[in-house]
């Protein structure tokens, strides 16, 4: 592992497991202290301290949490103030919490999911933006990565508003991109079916059958995709804003989502 976040400060939303827990571990590997945030408080206690439990030895805490809901505005607010409080700094925001509570065809999702949807995943990921740059970044500069995903960029059939949901988040990122310059990046990743929790639904059951779509014949882990945020977020990609970058098994190329 290299030093490149040696310094710097990270907060990743959604990251008491999964694509979150996966990033927030690269970057207290590469050097880095990190604000975690997830819902549910006792599993983001536990994922806290797994992190500082890896980078004992120097008695310097890598790692805090700060449980609450993503699309809380005051919960964000109140994030960012803990995050300069506790590191003084705040050189990097991951905004991973994203949420698909309805499958099947648009017509027939409840317009009550259709929304909160979106405030998840394209509205509350502005509003992190929004709060991290006014506090901290608009003076100090720093990277910004939205989680997006392959269904943003193409039509996937039984997630169809999840996909419009990243798609808007792909947009929102080149928009943020262009507004936001020079001071502060902002690039989108974005991943095929990465196993996780939430992720299941897609493969449950049938993940070789699913994983012959792929060129690379297999499925994602977290791991798999998390060297490629940490590159977004680390001054190796200083000259790097506004792009969405697929991590997807080939499955793009075959022509699948």
């Amino acid at each position: 592992m290299t030093s490149r976040f040696a310094g710097r400060v990270a907060l990743v939303t959604g990251a008491s497991r999964g694509i979150g827990l996966a990033v927030a571990a690269r970057i207290v590997a590469e050097g880095g202290r990190v604000c975690l945030t997830a819902r549910k408080e006792e599993g983001l206690r536990t994922a806290v301290d797994e992190l500082n439990a890896a980078a004992a030895g120097d008695g310097t805490v890598r790692a805090i949490g700060v449980a609450g809901k993503a699309d809380d505005e005051s919960h964000q607010l109140s994030t960012v103030e803990r995050v300069l409080a506790e590191f003084g700094r705040l050189d990097v925001l991951v905004n991973n919490t994203g949420i698909n509570p309805s499958y099947g065809p648009l017509l027939d999702i409840d317009t009550g999911a259709a929304r909160k949807t979106v405030d998840v995943n394209v509205v509350a990921a502005l509003s992190w933006v929004r709060v991290g740059y006014r506090a901290y970044m608009g003076e100090h500069g720093g990277a910004v990565v939205n989680i997006a995903s392959v269904a943003g960029l193409r039509p996937a059939l039984g997630i169809g508003l999840y996909g419009v949901s990243k798609a808007a988040l792909i947009q929102l990122t080149a928009q943020l991109a262009t507004e936001l310059a020079p001071v502060v990046r902002v690039n989108a990743f974005a991943p095929a079916v990465v196993k996780t929790r939430c992720a299941t639904v897609l493969f449950e059951g049938r993940e070789e059958e699913v994983a012959q779509a792929y060129p690379m014949r297999r499925l994602g882990v977290p791991e798999d995709v998390a060297g490629t945020v940490a590159f977004l977020a680390s001054d190796d990609a200083s000259w790097i804003t506004g792009q969405t970058v697929v991590v997807d098994g080939g499955l793009t190329l075959a022509g699948g989502v």
